[in-house]
């Protein structure tokens, strides 16, 4: 038979387990917002994640015109009175002919971060962020703003910049190179004149 002794040792496991199971709360490991396979690779898909776009912009443009005009003129006239008889003509006469050529070629390769901003209610990711490099005194500037659809991401979390909707791309630099490439001030001043 049990002893007294035992019996409370009894209640009191009994009343501790009770206690321990009362205090315990499921959660729930699934998170349908931010639930991904632990096998998949880590995309952006919230604010505050980064994104690695490839910016690979290539534009070509040629425009051509060719112009030409021509006019002739002539007028002639007679006078003739008794003994007297003037004759006379007049011819006017011109030409013109122009032709204007424009080509163009651009190319920028770069490669910048950005920072998911916002997420719009149909899910695409509003991304932004600049990107600042400055080397032997020049100095570049990158900067990249629009929206990304989550499939456009590949799996190493980049996104090529042809894939991103209302791209803004801004490339700039100052320095050196950059006032050396700038015309002086006499061909702006016989450009401004219509001389050049």
């Amino acid at each position: 038979m049990m002893g007294k002794a035992s019996i409370i040792r009894m209640l009191g496991l009994a009343t501790l387990l009770g206690t321990a199971a009362a205090a315990v709360q499921a959660e729930d490991l699934y998170k349908g917002t931010s639930w991904s396979a632990m096998s998949a690779d880590r995309k952006a898909s919230a604010r505050g994640d980064l994104l690695t776009v490839v910016i690979y912009q290539s534009v070509e443009a040629a425009n051509s015109a060719q112009n030409s005009s021509s006019k002739d003129t002539q007028v002639g006239g007679s006078i003739r009175g008794g003994s007297l008889s003037e004759e006379g003509s007049l011819e006017f006469g011109g030409s013109y002919r122009g032709r204007g050529e424009v080509r163009r070629t651009e190319k920028l390769v770069a490669q910048i971060t950005v920072g998911v901003t916002d997420i719009l209610p149909n899910g695409d990711l509003v991304v932004g962020g600049e990107q600042s490099v400055k080397i032997n005194g020049e100095t570049t500037n990158v900067a990249l703003r629009g929206r990304v659809r989550p499939e456009d991401v590949t799996s190493d979390n980049r996104v090529l910049s042809s894939r991103i909707a209302d791209a803004q791309i801004r490339y700039d630099g100052q320095g050196f190179v950059s006032r050396s490439a700038r015309p002086g001030i006499i061909n702006r001043l016989f450009n401004f004149l219509g001389l050049l």
